[in-house]
């Protein structure tokens, strides 16, 4: 066999082997008697009923149905009876089994058991003889291990057990025991202290009282807890809605930054837009006011001088000897361009020649002079009637083709009068031969007077205008009669190549002058309408 709790291999007492019927019987008949406590206390700790359930199921306990075992190794047995052990030992171990085997302790009862073997034991052993040999190994196994089974299943411990393994178990059992006896005295003491602080009547009725006035209190606070309940009830539903109205004005919300947000960039566009104009409108400001201090008539005629010549846009106007030769390709450009710039401020200024007709064609331009006769002045020497210009329109009146038309569709003749020249004479040639060109500076003149006579009249004729701070008139630098302007001629056939080449540049200052007025007229006249 071996120890129920370390499993080592134990070697059973001689006495155990020998043990005869009636010794076994005492030794699985025998309980433990427990001591009655002498002590008598006023108060038993327990009912009196449980106690007497207690003994009576004590009484009637019997041994256990089913105890596994675990068997040694089978030493020293024959073959038949191992295997007849090792055939009881499965059917008592394996918990798989559909049966249980049940000895006759088991079956009978074990009062009937031991009273019935003792008496055959007794019988037997008064019956065997002195020599008789002991009884066979398998019945004395069985019997042994029959005795622990009874012995395991009358107890908590499991059997058998190794000497090591009993002193082990004797002071575990010790200390329990210790640790009993103190809660045993602790019991016995918080008793004593029981019994001896028993409450009065007094007090009993004082706690009975004490005991109302709870449950009232209690009866009280539980309407109380009733109504905070209530209470909170209706705090979670107005919390519910004003949680559904927080998200309905979170919803709101969104959409109002969404909207901002949308005017935003609408208002950024508009402002983005805005400052576009205002910039474009400064831009185009600062661009009028460049334009309106631009003179564009000096800017399309520049008149100037170089030595001895009177320039136009870089074109010299007059002739000299060979190292200041010009040709006459330069000199008709040049007259072109003066005739183009008188054209040009008599429209500006409204003023209708008298008799002419100025036609601008570049280096072949030319004047038509047309014969009117005028009976308000047929009986006037020749100087004073010529020495008069018509003013048919005010001074910023534009030109009127149909009046002009009906005028010069009162002409009786016309002639076509040349500003420009082919070429230098043959050798031997007579200067009289530039008749035509001479006619034409002279008509050109001729224009220029009229034109400077205009200026004057409407300059006095306005009592706004701009006049001259010493003389308080407007008036040519050079005076210009007939043929002649500061009293040398424009005919080139009537000088030489010098007085000629003054007289041009005479008549481009003159030009120059008309060309100021029409530009200070046309400033005027822009301020007006601005303001």
């Amino acid at each position: 066999m071996n120890c129920q709790k370390c499993r080592a291999p134990l070697k059973l007492d001689n006495s155990l082997q020998d043990l005869n019927r009636s010794a076994f019987d005492l030794l699985t008949a025998s309980r433990g008697q427990t001591v009655e406590p002498t002590t008598s206390t006023s108060r038993t700790p327990f009912p009196q009923e449980r106690n007497d359930l207690y003994d009576k199921a004590s009484q009637d306990a019997s041994s256990p149905t089913f105890k596994r075992v675990i068997p040694p190794p089978w030493q020293g047995i024959g073959s038949q009876a191992a295997m007849a052990a090792s055939t009881k030992a499965g059917l008592r171990e394996n918990p798989a089994m559909s049966f249980v085997m049940l000895t006759d302790s088991q079956v009978v009862p074990p009062q009937a058991v031991t009273n019935g073997s003792s008496k055959r034991e007794h019988s037997n052993a008064s019956e065997r003889p002195p020599n008789a040999s002991p009884p066979p190994l398998s019945q004395q196994i069985e019997s042994s291990t029959r005795l622990f089974e009874i012995l395991s299943a009358r107890s908590d411990i499991d059997h058998p057990i190794c000497t090591e393994c009993t002193e082990l178990l004797l002071s575990s059992l010790q200390s329990r025991l210790s640790s009993a006896q103190k809660e045993r005295d602790a019991y016995i003491c918080f008793l004593k202290s029981l019994n001896t602080t028993s409450p009065t009547p007094a007090q009993l009725q004082k706690a009975q009282s004490s005991l109302s006035s709870a449950r009232a209190a209690e009866a009280k606070a539980f309407s109380s807890l009733l109504s905070l309940e209530k209470e909170k009830t209706d705090l979670d539903a107005e919390i519910a809605a004003l949680e559904a109205e927080s998200l309905a004005l979170d919803t709101e919300e969104q959409d109002f930054w969404r909207s901002r947000n949308a005017f935003a960039l609408t208002l950024s566009e508009f402002q983005n837009e805005r400052d576009a104009l205002n910039t474009a409108y400064e831009h185009d400001a600062q661009q009028l006011e460049r334009l309106q201090r631009t003179n564009v008539y000096n800017d399309c005629f520049c008149i100037s001088h170089d030595g001895h010549f009177g320039t136009i846009n870089g074109l010299r106007l007059g002739r000299l000897p060979p190292p200041q030769h010009v040709e006459w390709a330069e000199i008709n450009a040049a007259l072109g361009t003066a005739a183009l710039l008188l054209a040009t401020v008599a429209e500006r200024l409204g003023c209708e020649f008298r008799g002419y007709r100025i036609k601008p064609m570049g280096s072949t331009s030319k004047i038509e002079k047309f014969d009117v006769p005028d009976f308000s002045t047929s009986t006037a020497p020749p100087s004073q009637s010529s020495s008069t210009a018509t003013i048919t329109t005010s001074p910023t009146a534009p030109l009127s083709p149909s009046y002009s038309q009906s005028k010069h569709d009162q002409t009786q003749k016309t002639t076509t009068l040349d500003l420009f020249s082919s070429g230098d004479l043959p050798l031997g040639a007579n200067k009289f031969l530039h008749r035509r060109l001479d006619a034409g500076m002279a008509a050109f003149l001729d224009c220029i007077r009229q034109l400077g006579d205009f200026v004057e009249q409407s300059a006095s004729a306005s009592p706004t205008s701009n006049t001259t701070p010493t003389k308080g008139i407007v008036k040519l630098p050079y005076e210009i009669k007939k043929d002649k302007i500061h009293g040398v001629s424009i005919k080139l056939g009537a000088g030489t190549d010098e007085t000629w080449t003054r007289a041009c540049k005479y008549a481009l200052t003159c030009s120059k002058f008309l060309l100021a007025h029409a530009s200070n007229a046309g400033s005027r006249v822009s301020k007006g309408v601005g303001a």
